[in-house]
């Protein structure tokens, strides 16, 4: 399996090569050059463990990894680091399954892919005798970091820097990131939004002179955000696995189609049930949910993607996004894999800060589904799904249910439905607390012991004690210096 730029470039990479460089040479993501097919039948799906159908998964996508090497990255990621044994609960409450993808050690979905990540990339290092050291350099707009860090910390040959959105990232995103240990950590604020940061990143990518300096100090770029096709790849497995418990569970029949709902920004963790989906996983609706910013839910339902409006800080800040980087592959395999056309599209985008896809790319955006909940209607959905079914939901998690809620409304579907939970309530606890009728207080951390004594939901491991830890990084930057702050982080 070779991948290749979305912008049409005729160099080609293997899997390990492409997790290394992060993004091509030509400014565009790595996609496979097909996606394979599921490398086992339905019915052999049932009671396969998590670590089984993960090693499957992403086995058929990065062919030069061996079976050994792979094993090795899917047992070092998929271990006791998280708290749910079997790693990803499916959970059924009221009408809906909730995909809970938040049980490792930072208490978000990141996790699911940032954990084998440094195992991925390693390995690719040693395969491809890569002797410079990696310096991954990630934008957040909450979760990504942390998990980032969590799982790079301390490891050999790597630096680990981050950027967030001061003043766009909930408390407890913030004092995560802002207490991480290890000798390789750097991580920074910046004054702006979570598009600034993505924006000032990828500058640094296509910065082929600032590229000759690092490497003159030995180091080389790659990257941890979703741009890195090590970071989509794993997140495929998550829905394959959906597919098999609800078999598992007796909800569906072999072949049955099932709707999936994914709140998103970015737009790869919907990308990745759009792959699962084209591996051979019956999908009916793929659901797309934004909140305020709803870039997204315009563009599906227009065609027009326009990035000239209005940012909102909400509660559900994950998805504080204008920009989705993901949404590039999309449309390179809705293109027919015209590269051109999707470099044309991305040109517009960044001179004219909107583009309009073809009549064809139209027609194949058909296979989703979108709306946006707004933060009181978000609010509402946490305080009714835990009145009726006793089941907690953070805000990002409600905003994936609300849309769920307009869906089955507006078309009367039925189909069985699954919902990507992506974080724990606890790292949003105050909009949680106030939404399930809790009197808030200004500090964060009391309002988490608070939920916790209201709802006996468990405090993920890695949110106790973190108000008490020291605090380690402190910078606050303008979005102009983050170049600046990378040099200084590697000096």
């Amino acid at each position: 399996m070779k991948y290749r730029s979305t912008r049409g470039s005729k160099d080609t990479k293997n899997a390990a090569q492409a997790v290394i460089q992060g993004i091509a040479q030509d400014k565009g993501l790595f996609v496979p050059e097909s996606i394979p097919q599921l490398p086992f039948a339905l019915e052999d799906m049932k009671e396969k463990t998590y670590q089984e159908i993960a090693f499957d998964v992403i086995r058929s996508f990065f062919t030069d990894y061996t079976e050994a090497e792979l094993q090795e990255c899917v047992n070092g990621a998929y271990d006791k680091k998280f708290e749910a044994a079997d790693i990803v609960p499916m959970v059924k409450a009221g009408d809906v399954y909730f995909l809970e993808l938040y049980h490792g050690k930072t208490a978000a979905f990141k996790d699911m892919a940032l954990s084998i990540l440094p195992y991925l990339m390693t390995t690719a290092m040693k395969k491809e005798k890569e002797d410079k050291k990696i310096v991954i350099l990630t934008a957040t707009s909450g979760d990504t970091g942390k998990a980032a860090l969590e799982g790079f910390t301390d490891v050999p040959n790597t630096e680990i820097i981050v950027f967030y959105p001061n003043e766009g990232v909930s408390q407890v995103q913030e004092r995560q990131m802002t207490t991480q240990e290890g000798e390789n950590t750097h991580v920074f604020a910046i004054r702006g939004n979570f598009d600034d940061a993505q924006t000032g990143v990828k500058k640094i990518f296509n910065d082929s002179d600032f590229a000759e300096e690092l490497a003159k100090l030995g180091c080389k770029l790659s990257s941890a955000n979703s741009i890195n096709i090590g970071r989509l790849i794993p997140q495929v497995a998550y829905y394959v696995y959906a597919y098999a418990k609800l078999l598992e569970k007796g909800a569906i029949g072999i072949g049955d189609k099932i709707n999936i709902v994914v709140p998103t920004g970015n737009f790869g963790n919907i990308l990745a049930a759009y792959y699962a989906k084209e591996m051979g996983i019956p999908v009916g609706k793929l659901i797309c949910a934004s909140n305020e910013n709803k870039v997204l839910t315009d563009f599906i339902n227009t065609g027009i993607y326009d990035v000239k409006r209005d940012f909102y800080l909400t509660n559900s800040p994950s998805m504080d996004i204008l920009i989705s980087s993901n949404l590039e592959r999309l449309l390179y395999h809705l293109s027919g894999d015209n590269g051109a056309e999707i470099a044309a599209l991305m040109e517009s985008l960044e001179k004219n800060k909107q583009y309009e896809v073809n009549d064809s790319m139209k027609k194949g955006l058909s296979e989703f589904w979108a709306c946006y909940a707004n933060m009181d209607e978000t609010n509402a959905a946490i305080g009714r799904m835990y009145r009726e079914n006793g089941y907690l939901m953070d805000t990002h998690t409600a905003v994936g249910y609300k849309v769920y809620e307009d869906y089955r409304n507006e078309t009367g579907d039925q189909t069985v439905t699954v919902i990507a939970s992506t974080a724990s309530a606890y790292k949003f606890a105050d909009s949680v607390a106030a939404s399930i009728g809790l009197d808030i207080e200004q500090d964060g951390f009391v309002n988490v012991r608070a939920l916790h004594e209201k709802t006996g939901v468990k405090i993920p491991a890695g949110l106790k004690g973190l108000e008490t830890k020291k605090i380690r990084h402190k910078e606050v930057l303008d979005k102009e210096d983050l170049k600046a702050a990378v040099r200084d982080a590697l000096k």
